[in-house]
């Protein structure tokens, strides 16, 4: 089965709920709590006015007017998106690095977040990508002419005489959904006790085998397991389940949904063993939630350089909803993911036996000095949740803190540029047989905002209160967008050119060069400006996808983001917030579990690790989203 056909298959499942009863924690005789207000699952109630807003199941609402060529659904013109790939986002094999020293962790949490407040599936209509091996930038083969996508599926009704309007699997609140879920059916297969359709006689934990995220074979039956993301049906059985079935895409984010599902554990092992244990799960998922949004909007989103408006308190009147354009356009964070990820730990913490086995999985193992460095490559850390268990969660999660994150521009790796599916899986080119794709996630997001019907660039900076540019070189910051004369160029059709990708030089941060591949290089010079390749592939800026103008733009002093993707993430963080009745500076609840139980959700999230880890906070920075290098 094919990525594309799967994904529908699982994710079309995930919006199937089955009413599960439960007896509410306010009902207990002598609850402690009774008469508070727990949050729903799927977001619905949040608003008492609307308590369709920011619902799981339900559509991204809209800044901007939806833009089709027909007003309904039929997508607009532009370059081919594998072209604009090949030629834009390419960052022919030099990745370049957060100039702020941000760490791995930025973009691990960044994942997290946008795992909890969205996910889109396929709908029945095929979003065709052209996939042509004759491009002289091509540098991969493949057999199936198209990149495997599929148009977003949209809330019935739409699309029709009215602007298609894709459907949200998740709620739109910060609300741990990706911890929990949003259907009572997947949420008491993975709290302990039985699987019956009665949520009243399961435990306050959240099973967890070994400490770690269960396998969709952790009860007998992994056919009867909630959904997970899988790239093939060899690793459905070992894949992990959690609230929102991405759990296992890689091994960072598979590390963060076992730290906040540790965390709700220990918060219920901490509460009085009287309690109801439908009201200590509550109590613990209550917190688990405030500390997801303490972490983003004390530690993530200062990190990333978005300054908000003071909070004044919650407001009604708010949308809080996942926005069309900023779930399409302003949070793709593909650039930002460097892919591998890498332990050093005392050299006794792994055995000789453990160290072979690694390196026959293909992890690097680099011993000395009384340590090991083991390192996983990109092509391991994908769908190999197991990993989290071998290596150990705090080494992991202290290895995030010590690497920087790949910088958020442009440029974009074959981690995710260029991923082979294969039918059957193993096989090679030119065997009888084989067939290859390659699912280009820059190509897909190009052509994913033609697919929702983003404005055009100089529309969508219209639409956040900024100007619009005229020229490439006002969008990138260069100075020109004219090819040069260059020996190593073919004159008049340089766009093609596949030297004109190559770097000239790497720089750090101060502006020194350094060699190909450092992790100190953050900026580089390329044979060809950005601006001359945007010129050549759009012709006018009038011409220009969004997506490719946010991530060409330059970023913002004192940030990680250009001025279109800073405001789009302003706005959308600051709806998410002040359209939440729970959100944890209006939630009085917070303080009553605070002084009942001494239970509290300000924590850093190091102070975090340290919690549910064996690594202390000494062995970690103050704010892990730096490395410190600055």
């Amino acid at each position: 089965m094919s990525r594309k056909r799967w994904w529908t298959a699982v994710a079309t499942a995930a919006l199937v709920t089955t009413t599960v009863s439960a007896a509410p924690a306010s009902a207990r005789s002598g609850d402690p709590l009774r008469g508070v207000e727990w949050q729903s699952l799927d977001g619905s109630g949040n608003n008492k006015d609307r308590p369709d807003w920011g619902k799981a199941a339900t559509e991204y609402p809209r800044v901007a007017p939806a833009r089709y060529t027909d007003g309904v659904g039929a997508m607009v013109g532009g370059p081919s998106p594998r072209y604009v790939s090949n030629r834009i986002f390419n960052d022919a094999g030099q990745q370049l690095y957060s100039e702020r020293g941000l760490s791995q962790w930025a973009q691990v949490w960044a994942q997290f977040v946008t795992h909890t407040v969205g996910l889109r599936v396929d709908g029945a209509d095929p979003l065709t990508i052209p996939f042509d091996t004759a491009d002289p930038l091509e540098n991969v083969t493949a057999t199936v002419p198209v990149v495997p996508a599929g148009r977003s599926q949209v809330v019935p009704g739409s699309g029709v005489t009215a602007p298609r309007e894709p459907l949200n699997v998740n709620s739109a609140y910060v609300d741990a959904f990706a911890v929990y879920g949003g259907s009572a059916q997947r949420l008491e297969w993975m709290r302990e006790g039985p699987v019956d359709g009665d949520l009243g006689n399961n435990g306050a934990r959240l099973m967890m085998p070994g400490n770690l995220l269960p396998r969709r074979d952790a009860r007998g039956d992994a056919a009867s397991a909630p959904a997970v993301d899988s790239p093939g049906v060899r690793l459905l059985e070992k894949g992990v389940v959690a609230g929102d079935i991405r759990a296992g895409e890689n091994l960072g984010l598979t590390a963060v949904q076992t730290l906040l599902a540790r965390e709700h554990n220990r918060i219920v092992d901490a509460l009085p063993s009287a309690l109801a244990e439908e009201t200590k799960f509550q109590v613990a998922r209550r917190v688990v939630i405030a500390l997801e949004q303490y972490i983003t909007y004390q530690e993530f989103l200062p990190a990333m350089g978005v300054r908000l408006a003071p909070y004044r308190g919650y407001r009604p009147a708010v949308n809080p909803g996942t926005g069309n354009e900023f779930i399409t356009v302003g949070f793709r964070a593909h650039s930002m993911a460097r892919g591998d990820f890498s332990v050093e730990v005392a050299e006794d913490r792994y055995s000789p036996a453990e160290l072979d086995a690694f390196r026959a999985r293909g992890l690097v193992v680099v011993a000395g000095g009384g340590t090991v460095t083991v390192t996983v490559p990109p092509s391991v850390a994908a769908f190999n949740p197991e990993l989290v268990g071998e290596l150990g969660l705090g080494p992991l999660l202290q290895g995030l803190t010590q690497r920087p994150e790949a910088k958020n521009d442009e440029l974009v790796g074959d981690l995710t540029r260029n991923i082979r599916l294969e039918r059957p899986v193993g096989c090679h080119l030119p065997e009888a047989g084989c067939q290859v794709a390659i699912f280009d996630v820059s190509a897909i997001d190009v052509a994913r905002g033609r697919d929702h019907g983003m404005p055009g660039y100089n529309e969508m900076r219209e639409t956040y209160g900024l100007a619009p540019k005229t020229t490439f070189t006002s969008i990138t910051g260069e100075r020109s967008d004219a090819f040069p004369s260059d020996p190593e160029l073919t004159p008049g059709d340089e766009i093609n050119d596949p030297d004109s990708l190559d770097f000239v030089r790497v720089l750090d941060d101060r502006g020194n060069p350094v060699p190909p591949g450092s992790e100190r290089a953050v900026t580089g010079e390329r044979r060809t400006t950005l601006a001359a390749r945007l010129k050549a592939v759009y012709g006018t800026t009038a011409e220009l996808d969004a997506f490719t103008g946010v991530f060409s733009e330059p970023h913002v002093p004192g940030s990680e983001l250009g001025e279109l993707q800073l405001a789009m993430w302003k706005r959308q963080f600051e709806a998410t917030r002040d359209g939440d009745r729970f959100f944890y500076l209006n939630d009085p609840v917070l303080l009553s579990i605070r002084q009942r139980f001494g239970i509290d959700y300000q924590r850093s999230l190091a102070e975090l690790i340290a919690l549910n880890t064996d690594v202390g906070c000494a062995q970690l920075p103050h704010d892990v989203f730096f490395t410190g290098r600055r």
